[in-house]
């Protein structure tokens, strides 16, 4: 015996649509060699690494099939490589390295991405950077 899930389709009224989607990455860490004081030199750092990409096609995956979304690990693997491909002096350096890989994705209406060093001040929760594709909180329908 299967069980089918019941087909809702049509039921959703139009202000109620699906406007937007989005593909969160939250506080990856990473551990990069990166700062420029004497004492960061050569001695890698955890970084946080957030990236959100809000995306053109809203609609749902069709047959709730993996193929017709996006692969986390694909991103994760993405911001992993780049952290460790090289050093960095500034996070602003890494952050549109991030930035510019994934603007480039087919698909990607808007990106945002977020860095910050969570061990540099013992009374912050961190320090880092931000950039987006969009000026506010928010892009823009």
């Amino acid at each position: 015996m299967t069980i089918t899930e019941p087909k809702l389709i049509g039921l959703v009224p139009d202000h109620l649509k699906v406007r937007s989607a989005r593909i969160l990455l939250e506080s990856l860490a990473v551990q990069v060699d990166i700062g420029f004081h004497d004492f960061e030199v050569g001695a890698p750092q955890r970084l946080l690494v957030s990236v959100e990409i809000w995306l053109d096609d809203v609609s749902m995956p069709h047959d709730d099939d993996p193929a017709h979304a996006w692969n986390y690990d694909f991103l994760r693997t993405e911001v992993e490589e780049l952290a460790s491909a090289r050093r960095y002096n500034l996070q602003e350096t890494l952050a549109h390295a991030v930035f510019e890989r994934i603007a480039a994705f087919r698909g990607v209406k808007a990106v945002r991405v977020r860095t910050s060093k969570p061990d540099v001040y013992p009374d912050a929760h961190g320090v880092g950077v931000e950039i987006a594709s969009f000026s506010g909180p928010w892009p823009e329908a």
